[in-house]
């Protein structure tokens, strides 16, 4: 088992460039270099959102695809105006999930290159540390406030909408629009006599999931009242993102953030419910027949799932610990039937990177709903506030679900990094009860003199102008 494109993170043996993705493409690059910084995550998620992630210019054997350019563009605009101001960038500098997702990429790209000792493999892993990391800090620089944040999420609505559309057009016609610029399949997958829709995603479960974990962040933009209508189509678009991938994986992802949803009344006895989970996996393990992992199996909502195979998955995958916890394994697909197939995050993580890159990716998420739990806590009885730090925790819990059913690999991964950047913001206030005013200098939110604020979100910009 060779690795996979190993041609820094790209695909196609040629370059693969519609003309009408050319001209999308260099409008968001200039877009991108002279925006102001609050305005230029429209172009950049846009085009990252909109455009098939198989675009792309192939140089000297190296894959620049459209996502990477721009993130490149991003990247240069960043650090000019970092080395401008002569200033962090970030107020509060490395948050500690900023550290889990920076080990996870290193070690991801470590182990592998270290396990293949290949020069194609290295090459490979520096197009992941680019995109990766790349991606994630251009996210954090661009969503540095309430104003940022609310943006990002309307920009998201409008990229379901569009993607909601496209995809009930698939199940009139059986042809992706996406298709028709190359990149993806034109034509739709079928199974067991359901078209399952995709959009502008490499795959139909990916684009169902996107509809699944954005849902509560949409319910927050009408419950908000501020965008109470594009927060009520982000919503039904969301739903119907979900419906048409007809995948269980998308399912079940919308049914545990409507579930996170309605914990709400139950939020001062979670710590109560999240041991009780604890024990009666623990309990159903000691009595069934089977591992307790084998109810992945049984999990079927649409009908055609494959949740056999990802049950074998996850068993091989704990059965074969010895052979992958150092630096990943080479040999997975002989463990069994299509076991090359990693549809489970937290399996792909461990295959490819060992346990180091499985523990800091685990550390992603507990920090992650460790800031949203403590941030909520300290604003208790703002419900306005406790509200939007809920949504975000339910769209958190839908992510881990759908981490059990497919493994991100395509613009989805820039959600997910958006999304973090969203926790950020939201929880710095209520996580420091003394934060720094924050004054405006070119592209950059610097710190300023400390004062005295509520301990909480703001709904204003934090920044003085």
């Amino acid at each position: 088992m060779e690795p996979a494109n190993a041609r820094f993170g790209g695909g196609a043996a040629s370059t693969m460039l519609h003309p009408l993705v050319a001209v999308a493409l260099l409008i968001a690059i200039v877009l991108m270099l002279l925006l102001p910084r609050k305005y230029v995550i429209a172009p950049f998620l846009l085009a990252v959102f909109l455009v098939p992630m198989g675009q792309g210019l192939v140089v000297g054997g190296m894959h620049f695809l459209v996502i990477r350019i721009l993130i490149l563009v991003g990247c240069a605009r960043f650090i000019s105006s970092m080395l401008s101001s002569r200033r962090d960038a970030f107020a509060e500098g490395f948050s500690s999930v900023d550290q889990a997702v920076t080990l996870w990429a290193f070690f991801y790209a470590l182990t592998f290159t270290i396990l293949w000792m290949d020069t194609q493999a290295l090459i490979n892993r520096l197009g992941f540390l680019v995109d990766i990391l790349g991606g994630y800090f251009l996210l954090r620089f661009l969503i540095q406030d309430m104003d940022d944040v609310r943006r990002a999420i309307k920009l998201f609505a409008l990229i379901a909408v569009i993607n909601a559309i496209c995809m009930m057009n698939e199940q009139l016609t059986g042809q992706n629009i996406f298709g028709r610029l190359g990149g993806i399949a034109s034509v739709s997958a079928v199974r067991e006599g359901r078209i399952r829709s995709q959009g502008a995603f490499q795959v139909y479960i990916l684009a169902g999931v996107f509809g699944a974990t954005f849902l509560p962040l949409f319910a927050w933009l009408w419950k908000d009242r501020v965008s109470r209508i594009l927060g009520l189509v982000g919503m039904t678009s969301a739903i119907i993102m979900v419906v048409t991938s007809a995948s269980s994986t998308s399912d079940m992802a919308l049914v545990a953030a409507i579930v996170g949803l309605c914990f709400w009344p139950l939020r001062k006895q979670m710590r109560l419910i999240r041991w009780g989970l604890v024990f009666m996996l623990v309990a159903l393990h000691l009595v069934m027949k089977a591992p307790v992992w084998a109810l992945i199996a049984r999990m079927d909502l649409t009908g055609a799932s494959s949740g056999e195979h990802r049950y074998k998955l996850v068993d091989n995958f704990i059965r074969h610990f010895a052979d992958w916890w150092l630096l990943g394994a080479k040999n997975y697909n002989d463990w069994g039937w299509e076991m090359w197939d990693l549809s489970n995050q937290y399996v792909a993580c461990g295959l490819q990177g060992g346990l180091a890159t499985l523990i800091c990716f685990i550390a992603i998420i507990s920090r992650g709903f460790g800031r949203l739990g403590r941030a909520r806590a300290r604003v208790a009885g703002d419900r306005k506030q406790e509200w939007f730090l809920w949504f975000l925790g339910a769209s958190m819990f839908a992510h881990l679900v759908a981490y059990f059913g497919i493994s991100y690999f395509d613009q989805i991964q820039f959600a997910w990094f958006a999304f973090l950047a969203i926790i950020y913001v939201a929880t710095f206030k209520a996580m420091r009860p003394e934060v720094e005013q924050v004054e405006t200098v070119g592209d950059l939110h610097l710190a300023s003199v400390p004062s005295q604020v509520g301990s909480g979100l703001s709904d204003q910009p934090d920044k003085v102008n």
